[in-house]
C-alpha cells in the first residue's frame, strides 16, 4: 500500500495551497491555490504544475479564497476533467470569484503588454482567462458537511466546518488498506477560523488520526480576545480618528468575507450613532457579488446589515474613477486586501500622498506584498510606475483576521489528538511555523512526530515511517517568506530619488550618480 503527499504550495509560505495526494487507488488534489506576495512568488503561477495533471482524479476544495482555489481554471485549461468537490457556499462564491480572477489576469496582462510593447519586451499571456474560469464552474460538485462521500473507489472524504469563511472546511480523508481492515485516516485543516468572527461558527473536526496537516498562518502570535462590542469599539476609534483628520479613510479589504464583516460592524456603529456622518463606498465588483452570496446564506440582523443605506456599491470603472474627486468624508473599501492589484491601487495612488488621509490595513499582508511594504513604514512607493510619497497615516487593525492565532491553533490541534504518526505544519511563513512547532513541543508532543515540509517535498507515508524524496524546490522557505529583489529594486529607486533631492547642488547629485554607475559597472 503506497500513500504519498507532495506539498505543491503553502509550505514555508502562506499562499498557493495545494496538496498532491497519491494512492494506489488514484491521485487527488486538496486545494489548487494561487501564489500571492512578491513578484518572485507570483511567478510560480505561470510555471508548470509540480504534478502530472492527467493523473488527477478529483479535487477537494477547503474553501473559496483565491490562495486555495485560484489555479483551478489553469488546472482545467491543462486538461483536468474530474470533479471539484466543495460545500455549496464555496461553490456559490467561486461562481463569481474565479471569473473575476480571470478578468484580473486578462486586465493586468493587457496593461503589462502595453508597457512591454513600448519597452521592446516580449508579450505575455494570462495564466487563464475569464472564459477558462467560467468553464471550470461546470466541474463543481456540492458536498454537505459531515457526510462521507466516496471520491474514488477506496478513498472517501468528509467535510467539517473550519469556521474560517462561509463554506470553509477541514477535510478528513480515509484511504482503504490492501493488507488489513484499518484505513489510513488524515485531516487537512484548510484555514482554521477563530470562532469569534462575525459570521462563522467555531471550527470543528474529528480526532484520532494517523496524519494531520495543519495551517500555521498566525503560529507565532496571539491576539487579545475581544467581545463584539470591544471589536466594534476599536473599529469606531480608527474610523473616527481618520475622519477627524479631514481626509478619506481607505480600507484595502479582501472582497470575500472581510468586506462583509466590516459592513456588518459599520452598519451597527452607524445605527447606534457611534460614527460621524460619512459615506461608505464598496468599490469592488466581486465584493458586490460576494455580498449577495452572503445575504443568501445568512439570516437575521447580519443579512439586513449588508443592505444598509450608508453603503454605496460602486457600479463600474467610471464611477470608481470619480471617487478621485472625493477629498474628505469617504470610507472606501476596495480590493485587493494586500494592495497588489485591482482598484485599491488607484485609491492608494490618489490618497497616500495626502497627510489628512488614512489607510487602514485589516488583513494579513504576505511577505513582498504592497500592503506589507506600507505596513513596514515605507516613506515612498511606486504605483503604476509613478513615485508616491507616503504622507497618509498607515494603521493596522488585526481584530478581523479569519485565522486562528497560536493559542487557538494549539487548542484545535490538542482536540485532534491522538495523532498516531505525523503532524505536518504548513501554510505559514518560516518564523510562524517554527514558533508553532516549539509551542507544540512545549505541550509535550514528540518532536519526531512534527514535520515542517518544504515546497515541492514529497513524503511517503507507510507503517509510521516517513520517507522524503530528494528535491530541488522551486523556491526555498526563505524566498517564500521575505521581500524579493523586485521589492529591493523599488525601494532602491525611491531611496536614490530621495537622496538626490536632499543634496544641495547638481554637482553633488552628478557625483553620487557617477559613483552608483561605477559600482554597477564593477559588479
Amino acid at each position: 500500500m503506497t500513500i504519498a503527499v507532495t506539498f505543491c504550495g503553502a509550505a514555508g509560505g502562506v499562499t498557493g495551497s495545494c496538496y498532491f495526494l497519491q494512492t494506489d487507488q488514484g491521485n487527488i488534489l486538496v486545494d489548487c491555490g494561487m501564489f500571492q506576495g512578491s513578484k518572485t512568488v507570483r511567478e510560480l503561477n505561470y510555471g508548470p504544475f509540480a504534478f502530472d495533471v492527467g493523473s488527477i482524479k478529483a479535487v477537494l476544495l477547503t474553501h473559496a479564497h483565491i490562495d486555495h482555489s485560484g489555479l483551478l481554471p489553469k488546472l482545467v485549461k491543462a486538461g483536468f476533467k474530474g470533479p471539484i468537490i466543495a460545500t455549496e457556499p464555496t461553490c456559490d462564491l467561486l461562481t463569481y470569484m474565479l471569473p473575476d480572477s480571470g478578468y484580473i489576469q486578462e486586465s493586468e496582462v493587457e496593461r503589462l503588454n502595453r508597457r512591454n510593447a513600448r519597452r521592446g519586451r516580449p508579450q505575455v499571456t494570462p495564466i487563464y482567462t475569464r472564459h477558462d474560469a467560467e468553464r471550470t464552474l461546470d466541474q463543481f460538485k456540492v458536498v454537505d458537511y459531515h457526510a462521507w462521500k466516496e471520491i474514488i473507489p477506496g478513498v472517501k472524504a468528509r467535510f467539517w466546518d473550519a469556521g474560517h469563511l462561509l463554506g470553509s472546511a477541514s477535510i478528513e480523508i480515509e484511504i482503504a488498506q490492501n493488507d488489513d481492515d484499518t484505513p489510513t485516516r488524515m485531516l487537512f485543516s484548510g484555514d482554521i477560523g477563530t470562532g469569534e468572527a462575525v459570521f462563522n461558527n467555531a471550527p470543528e473536526a474529528p480526532a484520532d488520526l494517523d496524519y494531520l496537516f495543519v495551517e500555521t498562518t498566525y503560529g507565532d502570535r496571539n491576539r487579545t480576545d475581544l467581545s463584539d462590542d470591544e471589536r466594534r469599539a476599536l473599529l469606531r476609534a480608527e474610523v473616527c480618528d481618520a475622519l477627524k483628520a479631514g481626509g478619506n479613510l481607505i480600507i484595502p479589504s479582501f472582497a470575500v468575507a472581510r468586506t462583509q464583516e466590516l459592513m456588518v460592524d459599520l452598519a451597527y456603529l452607524f445605527n447606534h450613532g457611534d460614527l460621524p456622518e460619512a459615506t461608505v463606498f464598496i468599490d469592488s465588483p466581486l465584493a458586490k457579488r460576494a455580498t449577495e452570496v452572503f445575504a443568501k446564506h445568512l439570516t437575521g440582523a447580519d443579512a439586513r446589515a449588508l443592505d444598509h443605506p450608508k453603503f454605496h456599491m460602486v457600479p463600474d470603472v467610471e464611477a470608481s474613477k470619480q471617487l478621485a474627486l472625493v477629498k474628505s468624508g469617504a470610507i472606501i473599501l476596495s480590493a485587493s486586501g494586500m494592495c497588489d492589484a485591482g482598484r485599491i491601487r488607484y485609491h492608494l495612488k490618489n490618497n497616500l500622498w495626502r497627510d489628512e488621509c488614512t489607510v487602514l490595513l485589516v488583513g494579513f499582508q504576505a511577505a513582498g506584498s504592497f500592503g506589507r511594504v506600507l505596513q513596514r513604514g515605507a516613506k515612498r512607493v511606486r504605483i503604476h510606475g509613478e513615485e508616491i510619497e507616503v504622507r497618509a497615516r498607515i494603521r493596522t487593525l488585526d481584530v478581523y483576521s479569519g485565522h486562528a492565532d497560536q493559542e487557538m491553533l494549539l487548542r484545535w490541534a490538542r482536540d485532534r489528538q491522538p495523532v498516531a504518526k505525523r503532524i505536518f505544519l504548513t501554510h505559514g511563513e518560516e518564523g510562524a511555523r517554527t514558533a508553532f512547532k516549539q509551542a507544540l513541543l512545549d505541550e509535550g508532543l514528540d518532536q519526531n512526530k512534527i514535520a515542517l515540509p518544504m515546497l515541492d517535498e514529497t513524503v511517503k507515508l507507510r507503517a509510521g515511517a516517513l520517507r522524503t524524496a530528494k528535491i530541488q524546490p522551486r523556491l526555498s522557505g526563505e524566498d517564500l517568506s521575505r521581500d524579493d529583489w523586485h521589492n529591493l529594486y523599488a525601494g532602491t529607486i525611491t531611496e536614490l530619488s530621495e537622496k538626490l533631492r536632499s543634496l544641495e547642488s547638481d554637482a553633488k547629485r552628478r557625483t553620487l550618480l557617477e559613483k552608483v554607475l561605477r559600482d554597477i559597472g564593477s559588479v
